[in-house]
């Protein structure tokens, strides 16, 4: 049975300093020291004994003295009284000099040093004695006496064994008294052999005890040594001990753990599990330490904290088991313990690393999921539907690139805290990394709800923030999914709702979606579109058309715009608004865009010095630091000079304006291109870039050239401010999408300096362009309608017509703002300019004039503009009379 220490033993040694060495690797004469320190205190006890034994032995010379015949043993007396003085004064000295005072509070090399110099001061006296004995009459009895009498005390000093040293003197009294008694013979040596042998086995004895003696020093070391570790261990370590009775009761605890438990010494005889309790949800933890302490069984890394701590700020792991005797009876429980608090901080910072967001402090993506995942598997009680919030931040790069990324994760930091006020306790807001959210809302399905809560949330985060003195705007766009109509499980879910969110930023971001059907069938149309595309580059399946861009000075063609054009082997001819978009996004725009410079530039070689090509240029290809050298390639690898080739750059190249724009343009007008700038005016930039960027030319978009030269319409007006803008900064201007010949003359007019449009032809291959520019020393010829008209809507309806009183029924072929065209109508002679009515709205006739007719067809132009959203209104006032 494992035997503690005492409890004040215990507390004495825990208050004692820790040794300077522990007893690993002492000096041997240290611990031959030490046991000769043992044994001389061993002599200091048993020294009366052996003084005893010589008495016995002088008393008995005496008897025999006072006995004997004074002839025979009357000399003897005085020798005996010399030899009993010796004794004493030996004895008196020796037993003086072990019980020396403070002699045991010395180290014990100053001890046995000094019990060495007293014994032999004491041997030296002895022998002065012994000369002044051996010198008195009947020397030889008295000098056998003080042999005898030295050498029991050398046998006494070395045999440490009370009984030894008694046995030893009186044999070596009996032998001195049989020398004195009977002389030398037979009797004499048998006891001075009989004597040897008792010395001899003292002496073996005494090896014994110096081996055994060793053991017991070496013994001790290891205990004491242990008891040090042990200390150590309970004092700088994290583990520690406990010891618990029969009952469970403490009988011992580690004073430090006693001190966390503000009980000083009053834990032991406290049972265990008042101590202590359970963590009950930690794994392995299913029985209760009451139960181990009733039952006698182990136990092992049990979470517990005190049983006092409400809040547990310290935990420990502790194990125990059952202690047995040597007859298999229990005597109690002994353990061990270590702290846990660093450990499940620990824990508990990696869990939250684990499934937080580190910047915001919101849901990561690991944990989104997992609530995503619970929330749609319902096993128990209604189905509730879960909606699903994808959101991206609109303009967060160019905040980035501006202010840097520590601004920009402070402005993550405010989004965050926004979106969590937004969206409240309605549910659960994340982080899915860069500028991308996610919100999980359970038990809300409405589409009314879900649209007035995206509202609120995308105008929250479109207010202002405060960033280090700077005033930055951004926007935000969401996409949103509803299961189980869009999804009932997670991935399917976030794929919807990331279509939707696709979706939003294609309609001009800073809106909200919901997922449709059709925005997958148009993800999965991209993909084969995408799949298409890879195979059309590798395959050379591309090809160049040319469309020809003329001054409006002289009618001559100056230049040409290369447009990209793809012959798909099932599709048809695939639009360029089709698939360049998608090529932008799988990242094929930078090869195709390169392919089409290097051909553009090598097909115009062909054409005459002072014909341009232009070429459009993406905002991807010009955001590349590798385009001014693409392009000096290009150049070198055609022959032709740099002033011949156009770049046209669209606004978007100007959303994430950057100084690595700015070193763009310097390096592109270094080379010595054009550069032109495309769709002006249909962009998110303001105007504030001109001031900065090289353009040499400005294209007006064609939305606003169409009807320019109708009447009342307000593009002329645009037309001419933005080319009286492009005078002032020296710089070209080309109007787009000409395409009938009365917007010629106007667009002449307005000071624009080159037309681009169907009404000098559509585009042609470089073969073809190559003729162009032979013919008429390169001089376009205009082709197309000759006059502006409105719009024209097809439709097929009958309407009633009254002309000079004579009513009948035509049928309207198409109509718009100004005119229509009837089917039906015979007029004999000259019907231009006959006056008409006519019923576009039942029951409501309108002013109109014949324009021309010719078999059976007819155009007719209103006496005023007609708004043909009257048409509609006028065909459901019909199916409500009807219905």
């Amino acid at each position: 049975m494992y035997a503690p220490l005492p409890v004040a033993d215990r507390r004495a040694r825990d208050r004692s300093p820790a040794p300077a060495v522990f007893g690993l690797g002492e000096d041997a004469r240290e611990q031959v020291a030490e046991l000769l320190d043992r044994k001389l205190a061993q002599v200091a006890e048993t020294w009366p004994i052996a003084v005893a034994t010589q008495m016995v032995g002088c008393v008995l010379l005496v008897a025999l003295a006072l006995i004997a015949p004074p002839t025979g043993l009357g000399t003897i007396v005085p020798s005996i009284g010399i030899h009993a003085a010796i004794l004493a004064a030996l004895s008196a000295g020796v037993f003086g000099v072990l019980r020396l005072p403070g002699l045991r509070e010395w180290p014990a090399y100053k001890r046995n040093r000094a019990l060495t110099v007293g014994v032999a001061g004491i041997a030296a006296l002895s022998l002065s004695l012994l000369w002044a004995v051996a010198r008195a009459p009947s020397g030889s009895l008295q000098l056998a006496c003080c042999v005898a009498v030295l050498g029991m005390i050398a046998v006494t000093a070395v045999s440490v064994h009370a009984v030894r040293a008694a046995t030893l003197g009186l044999g070596a009294g009996i032998v001195v008294m049989l020398a004195v008694c009977a002389g030398i013979g037979m009797p004499l040596v048998v006891a001075i052999v009989f004597l040897g042998s008792l010395g001899i086995v003292a002496h073996r004895l005494a090896r014994i005890d110096v081996a055994q003696e060793l053991n017991r020093a070496e013994n001790a070391n290891e205990g004491r040594l242990a008891i040090r570790m042990v200390a150590e261990f309970e004092d700088q370590g994290t583990g520690w001990f406990w010891e618990a009775d029969r009952q469970g009761r403490l009988t011992y605890l580690s004073a430090k753990v006693t001190d966390e438990l503000g009980l000083a010494d009053d834990a032991v005889g406290q049972p265990l599990t008042d101590l202590f309790r359970m963590d009950n949800d930690a794994p392995g933890t299913e029985r209760t330490l009451a139960f181990h302490i009733a039952s006698r069984t182990s136990f092992s890394d049990y979470s517990v904290c005190a049983a006092t701590s409400p809040d547990c700020e310290r935990w420990w792991s502790i194990s125990g088991r059952p202690v047995v005797d040597d007859l298999g009876r229990f005597q109690g429980f002994i353990g061990s313990g270590r702290d846990l608090t660093e450990q499940r901080r620990s824990e508990a910072e990696i869990t939250r690393l684990a499934l937080f967001d580190g910047l915001t402090g919101l849901a990561n993506r690991q944990r989104m999921r997992s609530s995503l995942d619970k929330t749609l598997a319902q096993n128990t009680g209604p189905y509730r539907a879960t909606s699903l919030f994808l959101m991206d931040l609109d303009r967060f790069k160019a905040v980035n690139d501006t202010l840097g990324h520590q601004a920009g994760d402070t402005l993550l930091k405010q989004v965050a805290q926004r979106l969590q006020r937004g969206i409240a306790d309605a549910g659960l807001v994340g982080r899915l990394g860069g500028d991308e959210f996610q919100v999980v809302l359970p038990g809300i399905a409405d589409r009314d709800t879900l649209a007035a809560l995206s509202r609120e949330v995308i105008a929250s985060l479109s207010e202002p923030y405060f960033i280090s003195g700077t005033s930055v705007t951004i926007g935000c766009s969401i996409g949103i999914a509803i299961a189980p109509d869009d999804g009932d499980d997670a991935e399917t879910l976030v794929r919807n709702a990331d279509l939707a969110l696709y979706a939003a930023k294609a309609d001009g971001r800073g809106v909200h979606r919901f997922y449709s059907d059709d925005m997958l069938t148009g993800a999965r149309t991209r993909k084969l579109l995408e799949d298409d595309l890879r195979a059309a580059i590798s395959d050379g399946a591309f090809h160049l058309c040319y469309q020809p861009i003329v001054s409006t000075k002289s009618a001559q063609i100056v230049g040409y715009e290369a447009l990209i054009r793809w012959n798909h082997p099932t599709r048809g001819l695939v639009s360029p608004a089709d698939f360049i978009p998608v090529a932008e996004e799988c990242g094929l725009i930078e090869a195709i865009g390169e392919w089409v410079l290097r051909t553009a530039c090598l097909e115009a070689a062909r054409w005459p010095g002072s014909v341009r090509v232009a070429v459009n240029v993406s905002p991807i290809q010009f955001a590349n630091p590798a385009l001014p050298a693409l392009v000096t390639s290009a150049l070198a690898q055609s022959g032709i000079a740099a002033g011949r080739l156009e770049l046209e750059i669209t606004e978007g190249v100007f959303l994430d304006e950057t100084r690595s724009s700015e070193q763009m343009f310097r390096a592109l007008k270094g080379i010595g291109v054009r550069l032109a700038l495309d769709d002006f005016g249909t962009g998110y930039s303001s105007l504030g870039y001109l001031r900065n960027a090289p353009f040499d030319k400005i294209k007006i978009d064609q939305s606003f050239v169409r009807g320019a030269a109708e009447p009342g319409n307000r593009n002329a007006a645009i037309i001419k401010a933005i080319v009286t803008l492009a005078d002032t900064l020296g710089m070209e201007t080309t109007a787009e999408g000409v395409e009938v010949q009365d917007e010629i003359d106007l667009i002449r007019d307005l000071g624009c300096s080159h037309i681009q449009g169907y009404v000098y032809g559509r585009p042609v291959r470089a073969d073809e362009a190559l003729r162009q520019l032979g013919v008429e020393n390169g001089t376009a010829a205009a082709s197309g309608f000759k006059a502006s008209r409105a719009p024209r809507t097809k439709m097929l309806r009958s309407a009633r017509i009254a002309i000079d009183g004579v009513r009948g029924d035509v049928r309207i072929r198409d109509i718009s703002t100004s005119g229509a065209m009837l089917d039906g109508l015979r007029i004999d002679g000259n019907p231009d300019g006959v006056e008409m009515q006519i019923e576009l709205v039942e029951d409501q006739m309108f002013g109109a004039r014949i324009r021309w007719a010719r078999a059976g067809k007819a155009g007719i132009e209103f006496h005023e503009a007609f708004n043909l959203e009257r048409l509609n209104q006028g065909h459901s006032a019909r199916l409500r009379r009807t219905g």
